[in-house]
């Protein structure tokens, strides 16, 4: 998912900087993206509802809030990703709503910039101060 955003936002700033011309191409590429985002969204709350640490945080919602690894993946990792998405969904649809090419651009750089933000700062990253996991887990 990532991958189709940041080629999204790619394009989107060459054309806005540019003063392209929107084609078929361009909005292909602006609904493969938001359609990835919802893919991928609908494979979180499934992986939501089957994780054990969402699991214990549903069941013991007032220790959950305590812990601060229960309560990133219980309530704030999903709650910014569903946050992320809506902005992606809302950018395509503005973008695509749009009479000048340019706009069409400048819609997709800004709101696609806000998501992919919104979504970097609710990934776990194993540097990050308020909650990190090793990128490779052995079982």
């Amino acid at each position: 998912m990532l991958a189709t955003l940041l080629y999204a936002i790619i394009t989107a700033y060459k054309g806005w900087f540019s003063n392209k011309a929107f084609t078929k191409f361009d909005n292909n590429v602006r609904h493969i993206t938001a359609t990835v985002s919802h893919i991928q969204l609908s494979f979180g709350i499934w992986l939501y509802f089957v994780s054990p640490i969402s699991n214990y945080f549903m069941q013991n919602p007032q220790q959950g809030l305590k812990l601060r690894e229960i309560r990133f993946f219980g309530m704030e990792h999903g709650f910014m990703m569903i946050i992320a998405i809506t902005v992606i969904t809302i950018g395509s649809a503005r973008a695509k709503r749009q009479s000048i090419d340019k706009n069409k651009f400048k819609t997709i750089a800004i709101w696609f910039t806000i998501g992919l933000l919104i979504i970097l700062s609710s990934i776990p990253w194993q540097f990050s101060p308020l909650i990190s996991r090793p990128y490779f887990r052995p079982f």
